[in-house]
């Protein structure tokens, strides 16, 4: 049976919001007549339950051995939450699509307050992104901030068991899990920058695949130069996951606004940049030179924290 006829091998990490993930894109690529099957791989980011990400690597850690198996053609395609994708892909891949991006707002969970203002002083705040922990210094210096790691099922479980008094979670997770009622407050994006990318699916395969037509036709212009500019602010800043950084950019009616910023890791400064800026036909290369230009722009403005 020729390669092109036969179900395209899809990779996935085995949690349930990957699994999720990775179903939307199956189910997608079915509507148009494009057979999937999903294949489970664990990666490093799944293995390493005792210490902060940042400790043992950072970005990738939850791509690597998906993009191994890419390019050793155990699989076809991989399916990614694009946070953490790492801005320069190995040789020989690329990211063919991206789905329409989900609310990128992080939410509050907590039985003990209605927003994170309302926590008494030293009450016990979990997560493992050095950007929140650096957000919830700034906004709440008196709490006390604990590492979180697992996954959303696992960390609403320690919640529920008491180990803490509220945790922060993506929106888009809980929202794809059928969780969205567990958020006891959103954190608007005017106030609260979620993470560069946060909210988008990402379609990777091997550069020049041929079935990658198909998948491509899935892509969603608004996220794709939205992320654009994204993913250039953040290599021009090139700062590794252990640089609190976070940012927002939405593309519509032809128009980009993009705000980022980069936070002190104790949450004691911090430095931002906003633009809005009417795009043309080539709306995609143009929103990453506006992206990189932002970057760049900031970077001296904020060299003590970036950690490279």
């Amino acid at each position: 049976m020729p390669q092109s006829s036969l179900p395209l091998r899809l990779g996935t990490r085995g949690s349930r919001l990957a699994l999720k993930q990775a179903s939307l894109v199956r189910d997608a690529l079915f509507a148009r007549s494009v057979e999937c099957e999903l294949v489970t791989l664990k990666t490093t980011g799944d293995r390493i339950q005792d210490r902060p990400l940042a400790a043992a690597g950072g970005k990738g850690l939850f791509t690597k051995e998906l993009e191994e198996a890419l390019l050793d053609g155990r699989i076809d395609l991989a399916v990614h939450s694009m946070k953490d994708v790492p801005v320069v892909l190995p040789v020989g891949l690329s990211i063919v699509a991206l789905l329409p991006r989900e609310d990128a707002r992080d939410a509050f969970v907590s039985p003990l307050a209605a927003s994170l203002a309302e926590l008494p002083p030293g009450a016990k705040v979990g997560t493992s992104s050095v950007r929140r922990q650096a957000q919830v210094a700034r906004a709440r210096p008196d709490v006390e901030i604990l590492l979180l790691r697992g996954n959303v099922d696992t960390r609403l479980a320690k919640l529920d068991a008491g180990e803490f008094d509220a945790i922060l979670l993506a929106v888009a997770g809980l929202k794809r899990l059928g969780l969205e009622a567990r958020a006891t407050a959103l954190l608007e994006l005017d106030a609260w920058l979620p993470a560069l990318s946060q909210g988008a699916i990402g379609i990777e395969m091997r550069s020049g695949d041929a079935r990658s037509t198909a998948v491509r036709a899935l892509n969603d212009e608004a996220t794709a130069v939205a992320l654009a500019c994204e993913r250039a602010f953040q290599a021009a800043l090139d700062g590794s996951c252990t640089t609190p950084i976070g940012g927002f950019a939405s593309f519509a009616d032809g128009q980009l606004r993009f705000r980022g910023e980069i936070i002190a890791p104790d949450g004691s400064g911090f430095a931002e940049t906003a633009l809005a800026q009417r795009l043309g036909v080539h709306a995609e290369a143009e929103a990453a030179e506006l992206g990189r230009d932002a970057g760049l722009a900031l970077k001296p403005r904020a060299a003590q924290w970036l950690v490279s």
